[in-house]
């Protein structure tokens, strides 16, 4: 809505509200970029591993696959059109989707012998209520990530040239939301019929992207029967394939806008800003994937945990953005999606508060 009725990003917005909003954004974002793209990058590396090696017999040193897979990345990224980046996303997508909805279905008559617990069970411990921290403070995004989504609209106005309506707009957001929705009760399904009860969390916190990829399909393969690993080693990798272009581009995008806003520097963003970013990104990504390896999970956590933690603080930085002097009346929301915002940003302070709390007790 911001960007579709000012034309600026909602980093624009957020240099509007004082230098706090801009410098905390960029603080949070510096902070969980490495980490997160780290771990990505990974699970994909380890998943290129399997796949290159199972149905291809390319054997090569599992500490090459990730810098091969940033190789990949930074090429599409660094052609310099948005446009290759967004029909990358869209095969990636085409492919992720049909594959995942696949093993869905495959699955859906495998039965499950493990009762599992009520969500009152899993938030009653203090190790439970610190996972669903972990699980919310990046799913599907962080708040802090919409930034991203913004930048993106702005690029694609600049492609195109088209700027679309509002009602257009918010139609692609609904069509995307939706299919996110359902991809994510896919997923949840195909979990729960695979991992759930296969490992610990603890076991799975101290695997490398490699063993983890190894988990994942072997537990595929044991509920369903070996023809099916081709299916699951394609919807995974899709998905995580797609997340590291997605990452790559988004953190360096705002990134290289954060930094040109701080800088209060009125020429356009350079292009070589962006792909040094991208360079630097990667770079750090390399070596807490070198360095820490099987740690990563619980260096994820920490990223992400950190995530929802300033979740509120970038929900109310956008609830002020949008309903600002900036956005006219007929581009702000109505006052039922008024009301179920502040009604977020209540529920998410309140957990914020517990996870603070469950912090402070151990």
């Amino acid at each position: 809505r911001y960007t579709n009725a000012t034309g600026d990003s909602i980093l624009e917005g957020y240099k509007k509200l004082g230098k706090a909003p801009i410098y905390i954004y960029g603080v949070v974002t510096l902070f969980s970029m490495f980490i997160i793209t780290a771990a990505i990058f990974a699970f994909t590396a380890g998943l290129a591993n399997n796949f290159c090696g199972d149905y291809f017999h390319v054997s090569i040193s599992q500490h090459w696959w990730p810098a091969i897979i940033f190789g990949i990345v930074f090429a599409l990224l660094s052609y310099g059109k948005f446009k290759v980046l967004d029909v990358t996303l869209k095969l990636i997508g085409l492919v992720l989707v049909l594959t995942v909805s696949v093993a869905f279905f495959m699955l859906l008559d495998t039965p499950t012998n493990i009762q599992s617990p009520t969500s009152f069970d899993i938030l009653s411990t203090s190790s439970g209520f610190a996972f669903a921290i972990f699980l919310m403070g990046w799913m599907p995004m962080g708040v802090d990530m919409s930034a991203w989504h913004s930048l993106w609209t702005q690029e694609r106005i600049k492609q195109t040239g088209y700027h679309p309506t509002l009602k257009e707009t918010l139609l692609d957001f609904k069509i995307g939301y939706v299919i996110t929705v359902i991809l994510a009760i896919f997923f949840l399904s195909i979990g729960a019929k695979t991992l759930y009860g296969v490992t610990s969390i603890t076991e799975i916190n101290k695997l490398s992207g490699v063993g983890y990829a190894d988990l994942l399909v072997n537990s595929f393969i044991q509920a369903i029967g070996s023809w099916s690993a081709i299916i699951i080693s394609l919807a995974a990798f899709s998905t995580m394939f797609g997340t590291s272009i997605t990452l790559a581009d988004g953190y360096c995008r705002a990134v290289n806008r954060t930094i040109h806003l701080i800088q209060e520097n009125n020429t356009v963003e350079s292009k070589k800003g962006y792909l040094g970013w991208l360079v630097v990104l990667f770079i750090g990504s390399y070596l807490l994937i070198i360095f820490f390896g099987s740690k990563l999970s619980n260096l994820m956590n920490l990223a992400t945990g950190t995530s929802f933690m300033i979740a509120p603080i970038a929900a109310y930085f956008n609830y002020r953005i949008v309903f600002s002097d900036d956005v006219p009346l007929t581009h702000q929301p109505p006052k039922w999606l008024n009301w179920l915002a502040i009604a977020g940003m209540v529920i998410i302070t309140s957990f914020s508060v517990g996870y603070l709390y469950v912090l402070i007790i151990g």
